[in-house]
């Protein structure tokens, strides 16, 4: 039967109409039904002689042989078996009977390129030719795992950051984090551990009760919440103590106060006076020492930074950590008090807004201008704002980001079971793929590799969710909607990156690799999501590890110093950095003899001066830079059979040098 898809034109190539030809198989029989459906591709993103191969890459998958295999067509397929043949035939089969109404429904929306299409044609049982993993995965260290061992274990399973929560803990414990973690990078070889300060912030807390016991208190119990000092070590069931002195000043009778992350909830019943709030247990539970206090949509006024959190910067500036998980961030203003904090001496420290509260929420777009980064910090935003809000302000927060081209964490509770045991529940794992499919750079563990019985297992069950949930995404329909979305004009940098992405979908392309100063060309190319994995060559030690926030992005440290130019040809060095790169990738068994790589680079050093795209082919030359004795070594000493790349969880990666892995 024959019918017309409706809503579609003609190839901008005036090619005559498609014919969809779907074969369902029964037994060892086919059945046959032709469709005439007109293929409407747009004619701003793929041009005449490109759009036929571009139609191609998105749905031929990996079994597909001919000139038209895509290396990474084992990520794009979104019906089984799906083959574009030369002579204007599209051709459908299927191992499995399917439902004509799914079938029908499937070619419905193949034929308008719909994100449902791809959906129905998922390969839950697909596994990647290339283990790479695009998201980092971020790990707090706590007791159970402050050691050299455990942060190799860890590293071995996929960690990429190490977190250091500075709500907990002496400058003695974090110092020993920090030289763990650096001891971990010698044991080790491969790119070095990145390392995160998240400050404490401006929390407000309960005072101590009397004997630090947990007293209890029954739903419709009424106390009196006071900033009175002479209850800050002796709060009981009938006055208990906060550090907040300008509460009485921001709360109204009928708004909720949070104890101990939700777990008592008080409703405001008075103002009293000036130091004292009259309220009204709202459920049974126990008043304890120290525990934090939320005051939902209530904009509180406390300052940016306290002084234990200008301590936690400095100590972090002494030590050379590579990015600041900043807490409570209300304002754009408040990443520049961080900033002055840091000074010139962290400059190279990269601020990552954690989003936690209502006014954080609103003034998203002022935040996001200012940082380097976000986090979507789940656990307070679930106390300050509906939990059912939560699930929207993640989406439009990760988008938002993903637009303005700048990473964003995904944390709090992904993996919360695996403390005690040792599979995640199956809404933990969609949690996980949810947020990768959502567009998040990295996914972060807390109590699970803090203080959790099974931290290499959660790691490890991350890695492999991330895996997965990657593998599900439309690379080309989002690399088409982000060009879409772009502001015009670009700046010059940016438009390099997605000229060099659209680029590699073009020839087909197994990598990109990017000579990069700053990170910044990076930045841009992780932004528009390629297929293919992005190389990112530097001689920046603190930019090769803060690299790890940029999705997709692998950095590559290289050890020669900058030569200087006045006695050396500047395009000599870039030719050896290229190639030491694409040897190393190789080495990886990332990249394959005869595949395409696209190069980018600047015209001359330093920063801001990316403008040029090369296309260069993996030839005998690279192969045998590759198999030069190990002056340059790579990430795991156990590699995939095959010298593939490495068998357990961590993301291709390479370093130069143990010399360069020191600050």
């Amino acid at each position: 039967m024959r019918q017309q898809a409706q809503g579609s034109t003609r190839c901008c190539c005036g090619a005559p109409d498609w014919v969809l030809v779907c074969l369902v198989a029964v037994g060892d029989r086919g059945v046959g039904v032709t469709f005439n459906f007109i293929v409407d591709v747009n004619p701003t993103l793929y041009n005449n002689h490109t759009q036929k191969r571009n139609i191609s890459s998105i749905f031929t998958q990996s079994k597909t042989k001919g000139p038209n295999k895509h290396p990474h067509a084992d990520l794009l397929s979104p019906l089984s078996k799906l083959l574009i043949t030369r002579k204007k035939k599209l051709l459908l089969t299927s191992s499995t009977p399917p439902s004509t109404v799914i079938m029908a429904t499937a070619l419905e929306h193949l034929s308008n390129h719909t994100k449902i299409a791809w959906l129905s044609g998922l390969d839950t049982e697909f596994k990647p030719t290339k283990n790479y993993r695009r998201t980092s995965i971020i790990c707090t260290i706590g007791p159970k795992t402050n050691s050299v061992e455990a942060i190799n274990k860890l590293r071995k399973a996929g960690l990429n950051v190490v977190r250091m929560n500075f709500s907990h803990g002496s400058y003695e414990y974090h110092q020993s984090v920090i030289d763990h973690a650096r001891e971990a990078e010698k044991v080790q070889v491969g790119r070095p551990i990145a390392i995160a300060l998240d400050t404490k912030g401006p929390e407000i807390r309960t005072g101590n009760t009397v004997g630090d016991e947990d007293l209890p208190i029954s739903a419709g119990d009424e106390i009196n919440i006071t900033t009175d000092e002479k209850y800050a070590t002796a709060c009981d069931t009938q006055n208990m103590y906060v550090d907040y002195k300008n509460i009485t000043k921001v709360i109204a009778p009928g708004r909720i106060i949070y104890v101990d992350d939700g777990v008592l909830a008080f409703d405001v019943i008075a103002v009293v006076d000036e130091k004292t709030i009259r309220a009204r247990a709202r459920n049974n539970g126990k008043i304890s020492s120290k525990k934090g206090v939320n005051l939902p949509n209530t904009d509180v006024d406390l300052p940016a930074l306290s002084e234990k959190d200008k301590a936690d910067l400095l100590f972090g500036v002494k030590n050379n950590v590579d990015m600041v998980f900043a807490s409570f961030i209300r304002h754009g203003e408040d990443i520049k008090a961080i900033r002055k904090v840091l000074g010139e001496a962290g400059s190279h420290i990269q601020i990552i807004a954690k989003i936690e509260n209502r006014q954080g929420l609103n003034n998203f777009a002022e935040i996001l201008k200012e940082t380097d980064g976000v986090m979507v910090a789940r656990g307070d935003l679930g106390i300050e704002i509906p939990g059912a809000e939560v699930f929207a302000a993640q989406k439009k927060m990760i988008a938002m980001c993903n637009m303005a081209g700048k990473p964003v964490i995904c944390a709090t509770q992904m993996l919360e079971s695996m403390i005690y045991n040792p599979r995640p529940t199956r809404a933990e794992i969609s949690d996980v793929g949810n947020a990768v499919t959502d567009g998040a750079d990295c996914v972060m563990l807390s109590g699970e590799t803090a203080k959790g019985s099974y931290p290499v297992n959660a790691v490890t069950e991350m890695h492999e969710t991330c895996l997965k949930a990657e593998n599900t995404i439309a690379y080309i329909a989002h690399f088409e909607e982000m060009c879409n979305l772009a502001v015009r004009p670009t700046s010059i940098v940016e438009s390099v990156a997605m000229a060099a992405v659209r680029t590699s979908l073009d020839i087909n392309a197994g990598a990109i690799l990017v000579l990069s100063t700053s990170g910044d060309s990076a930045r841009y190319l992780s932004k528009y999501r390629p297929v293919c994995p992005i190389f990112m060559v530097t001689r920046s030690a603190s930019a090769s590890r803060f690299g790890h926030l940029y999705r997709g992005v692998y950095p590559f440290l290289f050890n020669e110093e900058k030569p200087d130019f006045s006695k050396v040809n500047w395009q000599e060095d870039v030719d050896r950095r290229i190639k030491w790169g694409i040897a190393e990738a190789f080495k990886l068994g990332v990249l394959t003899e005869g595949e395409s790589v696209v190069v980018v680079q600047g015209w001359k050093g330093g920063m801001g001066h990316t403008n040029t795209i090369r296309a260069l082919t993996v030839d005998d030359e690279v192969i045998k830079l590759s198999k030069m004795p190990k002056r340059m070594r790579g990430v795991s000493e156990a590699q995939a059979p095959g010298g593939g790349p490495p068998a357990s969880g961590e993301r291709v990666s390479v370093a130069s040098s143990p010399k360069q892995r020191k600050r």
